[in-house]
């Protein structure tokens, strides 16, 4: 397979390129997998439908000791060599399909509004093909398919799935994620930083409580419940140098049940996202500090809950120039597009804590579609042409990073 060495352009010619009686299986199989979303740790058709694919294309995945989320390895360690692993998320979200498709969600209040029915379906896809590629004795290296659970649970399934032994021998990893803002066929990528750290805030406020006619009297803890939410962003952006991007968004503010009683009780919630990895460290300490400072301001008594999330996923440059190689040898470097950093979080992050690899965005916007469509939204959908964008980066990228190592 000398002819995997040259990096020009157009000068690739890579087998195990896609059929398109397998092209129209993935879709398929997306299709189902949107119409049955699961939760995290609640993968258990998915996981099934996955081992039962795998099981016929003659492989032997193994099911995570959890029940949910698998992995399958495909070819053989000669001398000792490392492994690349190709990485899905399994899981939906809590939130209503309100498209009006044939394949909407058959479940009420979940949806994969964020493209884990794609991500799982490339990674089985490129799976199926790289399985034939061995077969046929054509694959050079080893490759593991790490089917993970629970990615949008914090601090996400990742965790659970290093602890299970996935990456045991892994050398690399690469993985996907759906962006809606990049055209179906393209795919985005960002060497070092591509995502924020995110974690999970829970704040309480405590006071004696009294009538609205005499708040001088008692704690005014709506009006402490809204400095709160106001005060320690502005506190934290002269705390923490603005390159690091740390922010404090309020998702829910609840206090009060009635509109002449001060209450006794306030509660706020919301996220932490960060930028830079050493400020998302010293995060908790500074959050905390500043929600106290406020609260004892309006003599308000505070109680912070700060539930760790995920670290930035920051891009290994040599996995991301591998991405890029891959996809222009598939389909030219036109193909390619520069993406920024997001202040999303995702838990892929914690492999990238172990081994080197890198994610890149795949577009699945439909060229031409001028419409606006985010993710975690319950009209999200996607342009399945993606699919085989996906699966071809994949399988390129398994070829190129055998014959880099050898």
């Amino acid at each position: 397979m000398n002819q995997l060495k040259s990096r020009e352009p157009g000068s690739v010619t890579l087998p195990g390129t896609l059929s398109e009686p397998l092209h129209a299986e993935l879709v398929a199989f997306r299709r189902d997998l949107h119409m049955h979303p699961e939760l995290g740790n609640q993968e258990f058709r998915t996981t099934a439908a996955l081992k039962a694919r795998l099981e016929a294309a003659g492989l032997v995945p193994k099911v995570l000791p959890a029940g949910t989320g698998l992995l399958c390895d495909i070819g053989t360690r000669a001398g000792g060599g490392s492994v690349l692993a190709l990485r899905a998320d399994l899981d939906a979200l809590p939130i209503p399909d309100v498209k009006t498709v044939a394949y909407r969600s058959t479940v009420a209040n979940r949806a994969h509004a964020c493209g884990h029915d794609v991500h799982t379906t490339t990674v089985l896809g490129a799976g199926l093909v790289l399985a034939e590629l061995d077969r046929q004795g054509l694959l050079p290296r080893p490759v593991r398919l790490v089917f993970q659970p629970a990615e949008e649970v914090l601090p996400g399934g990742a965790a659970d799935a290093i602890e299970a032994g996935v990456l045991d021998g892994v050398g690399r990893i690469i993985a996907v994620h759906c962006d809606p803002r990049v055209d179906a066929g393209t795919i985005g990528l960002r060497a070092g930083p591509i995502t924020s750290a995110c974690d999970r805030l829970e704040v309480t406020l405590d006071g004696p409580g009294g009538h609205t006619a005499r708040p001088h009297l008692t704690t005014d803890l709506v009006t402490a419940a809204a400095r709160v939410a106001t005060d320690v962003p502005a506190v934290l952006a002269r705390r923490v140098d603005a390159r690091s991007g740390l922010s404090v968004t309020w998702g829910r503010i609840e206090a009060g049940h009635a509109p002449n009683v001060i209450p006794q009780h306030a509660e706020l919630s919301g996220t932490v996202r960060c930028l830079d990895l050493p400020a998302w460290r010293d995060a908790p300490d500074l959050v905390h500090a500043a929600i106290d400072e406020v609260a004892a301001l309006h003599r308000a008594k505070s109680t912070v809950t700060y539930v760790r999330g995920v670290p930035p996923v920051v891009n290994d440059p040599a996995a991301t120039e591998l991405l890029r190689d891959a996809m222009a040898a598939r389909r030219g470097p036109h193909a390619i597009e520069d993406t920024e950093q997001s202040l999303g979080g995702e838990d892929f992050s914690w492999y990238l804590e172990h081994v080197p690899g890198a994610m890149a965005r795949l577009g699945v916007r439909t060229p031409g579609d001028t419409r606006v469509r985010d993710l975690h939204a319950g009209d999200f959908d996607v342009d399945e042409s993606s699919i085989r964008a996906g699966v071809e980066l994949f399988t390129a990228a398994a070829l190129l990073d055998a014959e880099e190592r050898r």
